[in-house]
């Protein structure tokens, strides 16, 4: 794994991975981490990905590991990001994976780079904050709820909430659980603190970022898209999931019984083989 710094136009850091440098035959997947994580790609996947052929293109969204913090950004500035990082590196066009509110960054890129993009799947990702119709915080979490509405107060709001102490209970179900005594448990090398070194602001600036405007339509995606999500998850219901398939036109939805927020992840391997299908 390559990992690099990139130096952007307004004095940021972006901290980048490539797994497989200068590989031009392959085809590149950009990986959108979770909240909150490092943007290391996913090793869980690494053996499919050499299978499969493919280039992982990952960074630390602006906040997280050795990325600079970025207040106020949002789906469409971190896809700039996203795009000097695939200029910089001579990449055309590329697929798109994202998980959890990741998701929504890899559906906020897809919407502005259109044809670059050949294909999107994502894993519970979150609806847009005015997403017509749906009930946003409706089944979510207490934590969750708490969390999310002291970042719908503002960015000091949300600053104050995680200065106060409190304990963040992502109450996983068992599905859940399991997955961390299997390959998923690499989850836990990239998540919470390892992945803020520097404070929260990774963790601050992604929640801010879910409740307001994308600055992009998930609405006008054109590349194949493919949701997951599990019907049981209280973090991101599955209503965003159901919500986000039935406005993007060409996306698909498979609702997965029984499965969490964490558990979704057990179709991660398929989602890649269904971006290898529809890319050739």
């Amino acid at each position: 794994m390559d990992e690099m710094d990139f130096r952007l136009a307004d004095g940021r850091t972006l901290h980048v991975y490539d797994s497989a440098p200068g590989d031009d035959a392959r085809l590149a997947v950009f990986w959108h981490h979770g909240t909150p994580n490092l943007g290391a790609p996913p090793a869980p996947l690494a053996e499919a990905g050499e299978w499969l052929g493919i280039r992982w293109i990952s960074f630390d969204r602006p906040g997280y590991g050795g990325s600079t913090a970025a207040p106020g950004r949002t789906m469409a500035s971190v896809t700039a990001d996203l795009t000097m990082v695939a200029d910089s590196l001579g990449i055309g066009t590329f697929a798109l994976m994202g998980y959890s509110g990741g998701g929504s960054y890899a559906l906020g890129a897809a919407a502005i780079l259109g044809d670059r993009v050949e294909a999107v799947t994502t894993f519970a990702a979150i609806a847009p904050y005015d997403a017509a119709g749906l009930d946003w915080y409706d089944g979510m979490i207490p934590s969750g709820l708490a969390s999310l509405h002291a970042a719908a107060a503002g960015r000091e709001a949300k600053v104050r909430h995680e200065a106060s102490g409190v304990e963040y209970d992502p109450e996983f179900t068992a599905t859940d659980l399991a997955m961390f005594e299997g390959p998923w448990g690499w989850l836990g090398s990239v998540a919470g603190d390892k992945s803020m070194p520097n404070g929260p602001d990774g963790l601050i600036d992604d929640d801010c970022s879910y409740v307001v405007p994308w600055g992009c339509d998930p609405t006008t995606i054109t590349a194949p898209t493919l949701l997951f999500h599990g019907q049981t998850d209280g973090i991101i219901p599955s209503s965003h999931g159901t919500w986000l398939a039935r406005n993007i036109r060409p996306a698909a939805l498979r609702l997965l019984p029984g499965d969490g927020h964490v558990s979704v992840l057990a179709q991660a391997e398929t989602g890649l083989e269904w971006i290898r299908e529809q890319t050739g």
